[in-house]
């Protein structure tokens, strides 16, 4: 079992310092020589007892957290711009295991709050695949989450779109360059060409795809979408197997990490292939890697056959950790989605199998789960899924567990025909469950919400095969009639002047449907394509949500991150939030447009209010950031910034008062204790909820911001102002990047002030920016934009718009009140909601949506945030099941955001760097 002594920390190194002997208290470990070294940026170097001199952040290192504290919530007595000494609970976290310094407070531990129960568990069999020889490693997209990677026993790899049934790619395993391997490799093979896939894994943002193979080999490929992969790299990377591949960004660059028979793990650069280190210390074959970073700094575990666990930094000076892992043999590590919570799994030569949790700041086991048999006859695979669950095959099952309860939760059969030890993986999202079969096949298991995707997906496919096996004419289009074909489709052609696009016409709440001239002869007119118009309540699913506070408009509105519950705040200040009920009307508890919701509040009553100044309420600019987990919202409305409970609604803490006043929110996505505060004097401030200090103030625009969107893939900022500029920051250092203004219309004048909204496609990489004249893409690494849609002149502006959850669709409200659907791909409208459609005729036809917002996993759902107050819920009918039918496309397929080329930009555009 592991030793006395914990996980020390992780510190900055200097290179040829000795290294100091052991100290016998728990701080010993991981830290070097007191250095001049400084690393600015990593927050939280101070936290800690006896904090060594060094400044570098003793990452795995804290103060031990008393039993009784709650871990997410922090006493600090640091000063920032605007608070005073004090000491109030302000740190949070999604999970209790958040290793911070904290004293014990009265209220209660509420991680893990998002609903879920074991019907949330991915048990229905929807999928079985035959792949053809025995599955032994398995990858869903990060984006794309249906479709999966597989490698097997024989060498194979297949890439499968499970929503299709279809196996894109199957290749068999073949040595790209035999020349350039080393002479052992090529008489290995010679002697016994038998290849073993040991594990195949797509890179953090699915553009590349890595494979460890059982003969010194590492391939890495490309992935352009569909059925395109592409040789990358070949890496005859060590003597022996490699088993184990992954990737990470050490230096903010994309790098990937194996390890091998020969007792090494090395890191090589993704883009070229160099080897960037070679760390060496296993005194058996290292048999997985685990890279991590906590806030700055990165380093990897790795576990080897003997049940050795070592820690690695990206430097020369050796392992920092060395402890024995449970089983002392075959041991993989994960940490949970959140990357808060480290568990391992191991299988001793005995068959004797350990799943356990690792207290990071002891270095020692946490929790130990219950339900293995004494003798598995496998090395059993474990998986985490939505910071909640822990699954691992075995005795020919699924096992399942919550991480908070060491007792087995369920188990499942998938109907039989599973081996002894199967292979599992989950997708991103948890909604999906990939297992192997004894018969070399592959099983798919779906929750509810993966049987509604994978439906969703197999009428799309059904719609693609009947579009292609129609052959249809182009039409023959009049000059006259160009300009209407352009004004349908609504995209402006970057290399021509702009000009005014499709949209509404100025007379009160009607559109005009414009449709180009099209010949009889040219084209059947039953497959003329035609705009879906929305006209009565008979045409899909509205649901007007129940108010008895009698709140004034609706400022800002979101789905719950579990989909269970839309929050919404007021302009008075107030939080209004509904929760759907689970019952056998509404079986996944999720929100829907079927069955009403509850408007919940606490037993003591009281409401989630802002705090608010002595100035016109309706001058203040409102705004709020939900946690990861549902648990915390954090808003203001002109005030002081609020941090509620949501479970108990109480004001946990208040900070910031005005001026100046927050006018934006935005959790880091790696840390909840950092927030990016957009404020009305133009900066952004850089917020430590935790040491409750301004780490950095970020001054580049003129006017008050008005969104603030970050980047998990490029590890950026991206800030929008009522100045219509956009600007990207860098979050290692906080430097501007570059920025431009939006390229408005010279035949629409925006108001004076107006916002610009901003919201990163699901692939982390193209952004939507919506401004009441436009809503265009931009390609956020060099802030071109590549699409663009405007409002034609003298029709309605637009209000708000957003990505729905898979980011197909883009929902755009309007100023006189219609609703638009667009392709994202190409900002092409095919669905457009009247008012008369959700709203009643006594309602006054000066309302309209002033927020809208995307259910998080149903694509076709959104929600409406009314100027009177309401809000409504809206999605097809189930009969029809998505919202009106894909516009044509020319030239080629619409998939790709880039298809548009981009003007040069204008001298005032130039980007800054």
């Amino acid at each position: 079992m592991p030793k006395a002594g914990g996980f020390p920390p992780l510190g900055a190194h200097v290179p040829c310092q000795p290294v100091p002997a052991p100290v016998p208290t728990p701080l010993a470990g991981w830290m070097s020589n007191p250095s001049a070294v400084t690393h600015p940026f990593v927050s939280g170097a101070a936290i800690g007892l006896n904090a060594p001199t060094n400044p570098g952040m003793a990452i795995l290192k804290h103060p031990r957290t008393p039993p009784t504290a709650n871990p997410s919530i922090e006493y600090s007595s640091a000063d920032s711009d605007h608070v005073s000494k004090r000491t109030r609970p302000i740190g949070i976290s999604d999970e209790v295991n958040l290793p911070v310094n904290i004293l014990p407070v009265s209220y209660p531990q509420i991680h893990n709050q998002a609903t879920y129960t074991m019907e949330d568990l991915p048990k229905t069999v929807t999928r079985t695949l035959s792949q053809g020889s025995n599955p032994m490693s398995m990858d869903f997209h990060p984006l794309q989450q249906t479709i999966l990677l597989v490698g097997t026993n024989v060498g194979d790899i297949a890439l499968w779109d499970v929503g299709t049934r279809e196996r894109l790619i199957h290749k068999n395993f073949k040595v790209w360059e035999l020349g350039t391997c080393s002479m052992s490799l090529q008489a290995s093979l010679v002697k016994d060409p038998a290849v073993s896939v040991n594990r195949i894994i797509w890179s953090p943002d699915g553009s590349l795809f890595g494979v460890a193979y059982s003969r010194h080999i590492v391939q890495i490929y490309s992935y352009h979408g569909s059925d395109d992969i592409r040789q990358h790299l070949e890496i005859d990377a060590h003597v022996g197997g490699v088993n184990d591949i992954a990737f990470a960004h050490p230096n903010k660059q994309l790098s990937f990490i194996t390890c091998g028979d020969d007792k090494t793990i090395k890191v090589w650069d993704a883009t070229s292939g160099t080897k960037q280190y070679t760390f060496e210390g296993h005194g058996a074959p290292v048999y997985s890697v685990c890279p991590h970073h906590k806030e700055n700094i990165q380093f990897i575990f790795s576990t080897a056959l003997d049940g050795k666990i070592k820690a690695w930094l990206y430097d020369n000076l050796g392992s920092r950790v060395d402890y024995d892992a449970p089983g002392h043999w075959c041991t993989t590590m994960a940490y949970s989605a959140d990357g808060l919570r480290l568990f391992s799994c191991g299988t001793s030569k005995e068959g004797e199998t350990f799943i356990v949790e690792w207290n990071e700041t002891e270095g020692a086991v946490k929790r130990t789960y219950q339900g293995f048999r004494k003798r598995s006859l496998g090395v059993v695979q474990f998986d985490t899924t939505r910071n909640r669950f822990l699954a691992a095959g075995d005795e020919f099952l699924l096992k399942f567990w919550d991480m908070d309860n060491t007792n087995l939760l369920t188990t499942i059969d998938a109907d039989g025909g599973l081996p002894a030890s199967p292979r599992i993986r989950f997708n991103k999202e948890g909604t999906l469950l990939a297992v192997s079969t004894h018969d070399n096949g592959i099983k798919i298991l779906a929750n509810a919400d993966g049987i509604r995707l994978l439906r969703t997906l197999e009428n799309r496919s059904f719609n693609a095969s009947r579009t292609v096996s129609e052959t249809v004419t182009k039409p023959m289009i009049s000059p006259l009639s160009a300009a209407a074909v352009a004004t349908t489709s609504g995209i402006t052609d970057r290399t021509a002047p702009p000009m005014p696009i499709s949209g509404m016409n100025g007379d009160g709440r009607n559109l005009v449907d414009v449709k180009p001239r099209i010949t009889d002869e040219s084209m059947d007119k039953s497959k003329i394509w035609k705009l879906t118009e929305i006209n009565e309540p008979t045409q899909f699913r509205s649901l007007r949500l129940v108010d008895i506070l009698r709140t004034s408009k609706i400022s800002r509105l979101i789905y719950t991150n579990s989909g269970a519950a839309i929050l919404a705040l007021a302009s008075n200040a107030i939080h209004l939030l509904w929760k759907w009920p689970r019952h056998e009307r509404n079986s996944s508890g999720k929100a829907t447009a079927s069955v009403a919701p509850q408007l919940w509040q606490p037993p003591s009553g009281i409401l989630m209010t802002n705090e608010i100044t002595d100035t016109n309420p309706d001058e203040a600019v409102h705004c709020f950031a939900l946690s990861k987990n549902d648990s915390y919202v954090m808003s203001a409305s002109g005030g002081k910034i609020s941090l509620f409970n949501m479970m108990t609604f109480k004001t946990m803490t208040t900070f910031m008062p005005p001026p100046p006043a927050a006018t934006f929110l935005a959790f880091h996505p790696q840390d909840n204790n950092i927030i990016a505060i957009g404020m009305d004097d133009s900066t952004i401030q850089i917020y430590n909820v935790r040491v409750d200090e301004v780490k950095s103030k970020l001054r580049g625009h003129s006017k008050r911001i008005t969104g603030l969107a970050f980047s998990n893939v490029l590890d950026v900022l991206v800030s929008s102002g009522a100045d219509a500029q956009l600007c990207v920051w860098g979050t290692d250092g906080w430097e501007k990047q570059r920025s431009r203004f939006l390229q408005t219309q010279s035949a629409r004048t925006p108001s004076t002030i107006s916002d610009t909204h901003v919201q990163f496609h699901q692939d982390q990489i193209h952004l939507l920016a919506v401004h009441e004249t436009q809503i265009a893409i931009y390609e956020t690494t060099k802030l071109e934009c590549v699409k663009q849609w405007s409002p034609r002149e003298g029709s309605a502006p637009v209000s708000h718009a957003t990505f729905s959850c898979d980011s197909q669709l883009i929902y755009a409200s309007f100023l006189d009140a219609t609703v638009c659907i667009f392709n994202a791909a190409n900002l092409k409208l095919r669905c457009r909601i009247l008012p008369a459609a959700y709203l009643p005729a006594s309602v006054s036809t000066n309302v309209y949506p002033l927020v809208i917002a995307a259910h998080p996993s149903e694509p076709n759902q959104f929600a409406l945030g009314l100027t009177d107050g309401g809000v409504h819920v809206l999605k097809p009918l189930e009969s029809e099941g998505k919202w009106g039918v894909n516009p044509p496309t020319e030239n080629g397929s619409a998939s790709s955001l880039s298809a548009a080329p981009t003007a040069g930009p204008s001298s005032s555009d130039q980007p800054q760097r």
